[in-house]
């Protein structure tokens, strides 16, 4: 499985399955009105108040889509529909935040103080931690600082030994005198990178953030990293909000994103808090620990493939003036075969197929991965082959092309009668249809609303 996917079709199906409803429907207007545009932010608002999103941060957001869609951005490159849906896509990877690495300078070991209430998953996350730092090179020592959770020490001790990492401990002494020792242990010891589990509580309470403070003040640690349940939606903002009052928190750590999670406590967090997110928790194994994407993420949530890139492409590569003139052409269902391979020209400006195939959303871009790019890329080259060697009375009136036409225009390509005769039916064919939606609109079309 592609790293991520489990994830993402776990944390934010219900939040991803209804954006893209929302968006199938706006793709099918042509122009948005006003009214159009606030319907769409009903439905983008009720989904992230559905994904335990908070309302301050719902409202936020929407707000500020509503500003740059009914304003002067929309891409005359673009149709509207388009235009508001990247609009949304910025608007979440901006609430998302930038994506954060770990500090890892300064004198060795750099310590790194993991806290978080009672059943985040600290102790496990600490050794997926351990074991990915262990990867990049460095020599990383664990420190088992719960004391009071029954076999928390075992646990940890045993995660250390599965990815051959050291793990120190010992009985009878207060977290923050053990954090002090395990500092002095890990400088003598040539370690470059000291992780700290730390004890949790059923609830936030003074005692718990007492020690916390204690052990920070001991180690002035590189990394405070708050570890967050994902499933606990919006209610994560009031623990990070708690936490930070003890430790000056450095980066989040959201972990059970494989559960029953609806997204909220990732967009939530962030954008309340401020605190950026560093990693991501997706299972129990311990290589499923993946560095935070907020453009990825975007993506996925709203189901998007990387249409976003494809946006951008056709912004930066097309005319837009000749764009919107040779669309109107095709839809009229009046367009020529010049007006055909202007299309096919547009398209080879994006970049090779292949890649534009890669970047479809959704299940068009799965059907489209069936596809072999290079066959399309032949394909593309015989139909342009085909039509240059037609005179210009041809192409703009295919019907005149008789036998001996055909015979002359096969030499001129390279090709043969055969692949002119499949040209000229499926140009023949793609003109009726475009007759017949201009004549029907979708409705004319089984399955297709209007």
């Amino acid at each position: 499985m592609i790293p991520g996917m489990k994830f993402v079709k776990n944390m934010f199906e219900k939040l991803t399955d209804r954006l893209s409803s929302v968006f199938d429907n706006l793709r099918r207007r042509g122009r948005l009105t006003p009214a159009d545009v606030d319907m769409v932010l009903r439905d983008v608002r009720m989904a992230l108040l559905e994904a335990d999103v908070h309302l301050g941060v719902t409202n936020s957001l929407v707000d500020r889509i509503r500003n740059r869609a009914v304003g002067h951005e929309v891409s005359r490159a673009l149709n509207p529909a388009q235009q508001v849906i990247k609009i949304v896509n910025e608007e979440l990877i901006g609430i998302l935040g930038e994506p954060a690495k770990l500090n890892l300078s300064g004198p060795k070991p750099r310590s790194i103080l993991l806290a978080g209430l009672q059943g985040v998953g600290k102790t496990t996350a600490a050794a997926k931690l351990a074991k990915k730092l262990r990867e990049q090179g460095e020599r990383v020592m664990l420190v088992a600082g719960d004391p009071y959770r029954p076999a928390a020490v075992d646990q940890i001790q045993t995660l250390g030994k599965q990815i051959g990492v050291e793990v120190f401990s010992e009985e009878g002494v207060s977290p923050p005198k053990l954090a002090k020792k395990a500092h002095k242990k890990a400088q003598n010891g040539g370690f470059t990178v000291m992780i700290m589990d730390t004890a949790g509580r059923s609830q936030l309470d003074d005692q718990l953030m007492d020690e916390l403070e204690n052990i920070n003040k001991q180690i002035q640690p590189n990394e405070v990293i708050l570890v967050v349940d994902s499933m606990i939606g919006q209610e994560s903002v009031n623990i990070a909000q708690s936490f930070r009052k003890a430790v000056p928190l450095t980066g989040l750590l959201l972990t059970k994103l494989d559960g029953d999670s609806r997204g909220g406590a990732a967009i939530s967090i962030r954008e309340v808090t401020g605190i950026p997110i560093k990693y991501l928790s997706i299972g129990e194994d311990l290589d499923s620990l993946e560095t935070y994407d907020p453009k990825r993420l975007a993506s996925r949530i709203l189901g998007m493939g990387d249409m976003i890139g494809l946006i951008e492409k056709a912004e930066e590569k097309l005319d837009a003036e000749e764009s919107v003139k040779s669309a109107k052409k095709m839809m009229s269902g009046e367009f020529s075969l010049e007006d055909f391979a202007d299309q096919i020209r547009q398209i080879k400006k994006l970049g090779p197929l292949g890649q534009l195939m890669g970047m479809m959303p959704g299940g068009g871009g799965a059907a489209m991965a069936q596809v072999d790019p290079n066959e399309a890329e032949k394909g593309l080259k015989q139909v342009e082959a085909i039509i240059s060697s037609m005179t210009i009375k041809e192409r703009q009136k295919p019907k005149r092309i008789d036998a001996s036409r055909k015979r002359r225009i096969a030499a001129g390509s390279g090709t043969d009668v055969q692949a002119v005769n499949r040209l000229l039916k499926q140009f023949k064919d793609m003109q009726r249809m475009m007759k017949r939606m201009k004549k029907t609109g979708m409705r004319g079309f089984p399955g297709m609303p209007g």
